[in-house]
């Protein structure tokens, strides 16, 4: 592999502070205590913010009531101007917000211009949506009788984002709450908030262009575990959206379900490709790569499972070696590297713990081994492969780093059944030129996943359709498609307008 010096790997405080002070969050960043934020460069302390109290989330909560209150009676045309704005202003901090995401969660360069350019595309979309939050009119069987379907705005959104895509999953979430007339309560993962002060700032920004946008519109919470809680319990938030693992999804979702609101869930994925034997293995190598070592392995789409046909098993494990062997990896913000650090050392030791139960039962495991030991607490690794015999059919845990596991198939209906076969439901793909396989994987018989792609690979979902995945996974949408709905109150409407009153169904009264 294509190391890089590990001298060269350090955050340097000019740097820092010249990425916090172009964004203009430079005082929000030097609290005298409260909540410290490390990069996963070098391990070198970014910035200490002052964290919430009960107190002040219990009022930032008020507040955000409020701004409904205020924001909902708005025409939804004018919200998505607002919108409009928003996402002229991360155009033109496109850059410096990308640099910090690279700062703070540590995603190569490219990507994290990436992440932003998804937070201006949502912008865009639910512009256009806020001209069509349409419902339906519906043909009454009572006569002079008319019936409609309509939207109204909901409340408040409580948006609970993780460390990997620390802007991205609260833009699909805000831009498509704000013009549907919520307002939003974000709490940003505790090992990334500095990008939502930069957010809240570009966000005042927007408001001050606009004018008339109520105070609370957007709130930010800061803080751990009890933070979330606090906001999940409140019954002011009528709708909490939370990503991260399946187990803290098990526990939001009950405890909104138990004071009756709507979670919108996005939790684990133990995504698998299926490579089968007519597949284009320029496409399939390039496509298993990114998926699996892409953000350092960090993603909920990333590629965890990999079922490949017997008849070319050899020359895709042979091609995926050759192809690992030439991956660049060390500081994200340096030109040509693909592999940035795993966010922590609580990440690096659940990766060893997984690969080292693997070397027991695999046929073969390559990689996975600390780089830059010496470039303090950041950890950097060489992506596994974890080669698996036919007495291993498949994982069932999702493994939040760059572990690849490798199966070999002979029956692509035994290979869709262990691609469901897990508690995750997220995303999956297959690369083959058979029509027939990719119409069995794309059918109802076929995938379980929320997403199924055929001939690309299982990470790097579009913005224009909706975002999410079943079981385990959660079952929530987000982002495109009608994932606006989520965010809104469906009421149906019946008007008499003649002089009698006829009863459905024909009774008489």
């Amino acid at each position: 592999m294509l190391d890089r010096a590990a001298s060269s790997i350090a955050v340097k405080a000019d740097d820092r502070d010249a990425a916090l002070k172009a964004l203009g969050i430079s005082e929000a960043c030097t609290a005298p205590s409260g909540l410290a934020v490390h990069s996963p460069i070098d391990g070198s302390l970014l910035a200490t913010v002052a964290t919430d109290t009960p107190a002040s989330i219990d009022a930032k909560i008020a507040r955000s009531a409020a701004a409904f209150a205020e924001w909902r009676t708005l025409p939804a045309p004018r919200r998505g101007e607002f919108v409009r704005l928003l996402g002229e202003a991360l155009r033109s901090a496109k850059a410096d917000l990308a640099a910090l995401v690279t700062l703070e969660a540590g995603k190569i360069t490219t990507e994290a211009l990436g992440e932003v350019q998804e937070m201006i595309d949502i912008c865009d979309f639910a512009v256009g949506l806020s001209r069509q939050l349409h419902g339906l009119t519906i043909q009454s069987e009572r006569p002079e009788h008319k019936m409609a379907e309509v939207w109204h705005p909901m409340g408040p959104v409580g948006v609970i984002s993780a460390f990997n895509f620390p802007v991205a999953v609260w833009a699909w979430n805000a831009a498509l709450a704000l013009v549907c007339g919520d307002s939003v309560i974000w709490k940003p993962s505790e090992k990334t908030p500095l990008v939502a002060f930069a957010c809240a700032r570009l966000f005042a920004q927007a408001a001050a262009a606009f004018g008339g946008v109520p105070d609370g519109l957007l709130e930010v919470l800061i803080g751990d575990r009890a933070a979330g809680e606090q906001l999940v319990a409140d019954p002011r938030v009528p709708i909490i959206s939370a990503t991260g693992s399946s187990a803290m999804g098990r526990i939001v979702g009950a405890r909104v379900a138990d004071r009756f609101g709507r979670a919108i869930l996005e939790l684990g994925g133990n995504n698998a490709m299926i490579v089968a034997p007519s597949a284009d293995l320029s496409l399939a190598i390039p496509a298993i790569l990114f998926g699996a070592v892409g953000t350092c392995g960090q993603r909920c789409t990333s590629t965890r499972r990999l079922f490949v046909h017997g008849d070319i098993y050899d020359e895709v494990i042979d091609r995926l070696h050759r192809s690992y062997a030439t991956l660049a990896i060390g500081d994200p913000r340096e030109e040509g590297t693909l592999v940035g650090p795993l966010i922590d050392g609580g990440a690096y030791r659940i990766m060893q713990s997984v690969l080292d139960d693997a070397r027991g039962k695999a046929v073969r495991v390559v990689g996975g081994e600390r780089m830059y030991g010496e470039v303090g607490e950041a950890f950097y690794v060489r992506p596994a492969i974890v080669e698996f015999g036919d007495d291993i059919s498949n994982v069932q845990e999702e493994t939040f780093a760059p572990i690849l596991s490798v199966f070999r198939y002979t029956d692509l209906a035994d290979a869709i059944a262990r691609n469901n076969a897990v508690p995750q439901g997220l995303s999956s793909s297959i690369f083959t030129n058979d029509v027939r396989e990719a119409e069995l994987f794309t059918a109802a018989v076929g995938s379980d996943c929320g997403i199924a792609n055929v001939n690309l690979g299982t990470s790097g979902a579009e913005i224009g359709g909706a975002f999410g995945g079943e079981k385990a996974t959660g079952g929530g949408r987000e982002s495109g498609s009608d994932a606006w709905r989520g965010y809104m109150r469906r009421q149906t409407q019946t008007t008499n307008y003649g002089a009698t009153l006829p009863l459905a169904q024909g009774v008489k009264f």
